[in-house]
């Protein structure tokens, strides 16, 4: 069984091929496109550019998760959130929209105004004691899906593969105890969140380890710091080469959809590496993988 909305909203079947979703940063902060959309009619256009490219899925954050970056409580997250939820869901009934937050009171009134998942980057244990998950039984409770993505806060790992599936798996298990059905969670394995460049690349270059927990996997590398570093390019808009090669790469290790900023470069860049993936197997129409 594949995910589903609490509202009916018809979600991609990442079964299928490997979905695509675009990036849409309300904060003012964010690392390379704060305050682009400040206001309705400017993340309107946004989120119409993304679906007419071929976005599946629209991640709607409201808190710069870059390093350094001041967090923001619920109040003020929910303040730039809630209208757009609200005006999105009226323009684009049928879009599938995701909120990448980590506090399951910003989770709750959004799904309630229309939104149809969570995107984690806690992994569920904002707050959390051991052996819980907040998060987890928030999205239970709404019946959305939940994608948990890993991060530390520092990049202090004895043995960096063991330690992060262990954190995966440790997320997964906590959600799973809440409440949560197992068709309605994904992975992260959190490119860029208390990692070393190096782990970074480890991590993209072995992510079939994450792809054999058994759940959907989310990469999200678009223009981040490893790239420019690999690439030697500051400016973060030119660092879209990386982000395809580390797309390519993912999907040939199994990952399921791809967070971008780019979605109209990225898409035949999916479709080709689909075809790839399949070999033998692809044809005119498209397979539901083995």
């Amino acid at each position: 069984m594949s995910w589903t909305s609490p509202h009916g909203t018809p979600l991609p079947d990442w079964r299928k091929r490997t979905l695509i979703m675009g990036i849409m940063n309300l904060a003012p902060d964010s690392f390379s496109d704060g305050g682009q959309l400040d206001d309705e009619a400017a993340a309107l256009a946004r989120a119409e550019s993304l679906l007419s490219e071929g976005a599946d899925v629209l991640d709607l954050g409201a808190e710069s998760t870059r390093p350094g970056a001041t967090p923001v409580d619920a109040a003020t997250e929910l303040s730039r959130l809630l209208p757009i939820v609200k005006a999105l869901r009226r323009r684009f009934p049928q879009a599938a929209l995701s909120i990448d937050t980590y506090k399951p009171a910003v989770a709750h009134a959004c799904v309630e105004a229309g939104a149809d998942l969570i995107n984690d980057v806690e992994g569920g244990r904002f707050q959390a004691r051991p052996d819980e998950s907040p998060m987890g039984s928030a999205c239970a409770r709404l019946r959305c899906p939940l994608i948990l993505m890993h991060r530390r806060a520092q990049a202090d790992y004895a043995d960096f593969w063991p330690e992060v599936l262990d954190d995966l798996r440790g997320s997964l298990r906590r959600a799973q105890s809440a409440g949560m059905p197992p068709q309605q969670l994904w992975t992260d394995p959190g490119f860029g969140f208390g990692k070393t460049p190096a782990q970074n690349l480890a991590l993209v270059r072995d992510l079939s380890k994450v792809a054999a927990l058994g759940f959907p996997v989310l990469l999200g590398t678009s223009r981040k710091s490893t790239l420019g570093l690999v690439l030697g390019e500051t400016d973060p808009l030119r660092r879209g080469v990386g982000n395809d090669a580390t797309a390519v790469w993912g999907v040939a290790q199994g990952v399921s959809m791809i967070r971008v900023h780019e979605v109209a470069a990225i898409r035949p860049v999916l479709r080709m590496a689909d075809a790839l993936r399949r070999g033998e197997g692809w044809g005119p129409t498209t397979p539901e993988r083995p």
